[in-house]
């Protein structure tokens, strides 16, 4: 009996940059690559042409969850796996992917972790490592949420996660002003999403929730150990989280 058929899964936009390390990374062991951009303006589209004919525009954004579910709707194999343009699947992690479709276990959920280097530097504390994401699974059987930002993949009643071995690694940022950009970024979604729920936050919140990140990041998890990358990480963690508390009160003032 053959092995179910495999599809990896990304949303894009202006990846360029971390595309072909991504897409290099499966091309050889995959059945079928989609791909979904949101409006790239640099070479984005003219790369994922290179490794794939399922590449589909959907520039008129309504956040994570409902860009993926437009993705997943565009697969033909049994499975998906979810990639970022940003990561590379280590040898391992191939066969520990591969091992699981062969099994074909029913009502099961797959996680992979993440090591991500940040600034020149492989984050293995701080609350990072192993990071585990739900990024495997039967295509017929679940699909993400649809929040804007933080997406999540459904978890159907009676379905049970189970931790794939190796390492899923992630190229986060590349600079400061790209954390900035991206962080600035979800900060915007989370508050547009606590928004719509009606929601309200104060700047007491926003500080006392960046002074716990902190903590929890830099003592509680050990980001003392990852060097000056593991301090600078837990102070930007902190100031992204008291920004989106911040944006969130804002736009109460203004009303």
């Amino acid at each position: 009996m053959s092995s179910p058929r495999l599809a990896v899964a990304l949303i894009v936009k202006n990846e360029a940059e971390n595309l072909i390390s991504c897409l290099e990374s499966i091309k050889d062991w995959v059945d079928e690559i989609v791909i979904v951009d949101s409006g790239s303006t640099d070479s984005t589209l003219n790369i994922a042409h290179q490794y794939t004919n399922k590449v589909f525009s959907h520039p008129h954004w309504q956040g994570f969850g409902k860009q993926r579910q437009i993705a997943q709707s565009y697969i033909e194999s049994e499975y998906v796996l979810w990639l970022d343009a940003d990561e590379i699947i280590t040898p391992e992690l191939k066969q520990s992917i591969l091992s699981a479709i062969q099994q074909n276990k029913p009502n099961t959920i797959y996680q992979i972790g993440r090591l991500s280097e940040v600034f020149g530097r492989e984050i293995r504390h701080s609350g990072w490592y192993p990071d585990f994401v739900t990024r495997l699974y039967r295509t017929q059987d679940t699909q993400y949420n649809d929040s804007l930002v933080h997406e999540k993949v459904i978890q159907p009643k009676g379905f049970t996660l189970e931790k794939l071995n190796g390492d899923l690694l992630h190229y986060t940022y590349k600079d400061l002003h790209h954390y900035l950009v991206k962080s600035a970024n979800y900060a915007k979604a989370w508050a547009d999403q606590k928004e719509t729920q009606g929601k309200t936050s104060s700047l007491a919140k926003g500080l006392s929730h960046a002074l716990g990140c902190f903590i929890k990041m830099y003592l509680l998890k050990a980001g003392f150990l990852d060097g000056k990358q593991g301090f600078l990480l837990a102070i930007l963690s902190s100031h992204s989280t008291f920004i989106k508390y911040a944006d969130l009160w804002i736009r109460k003032q203004n009303h």
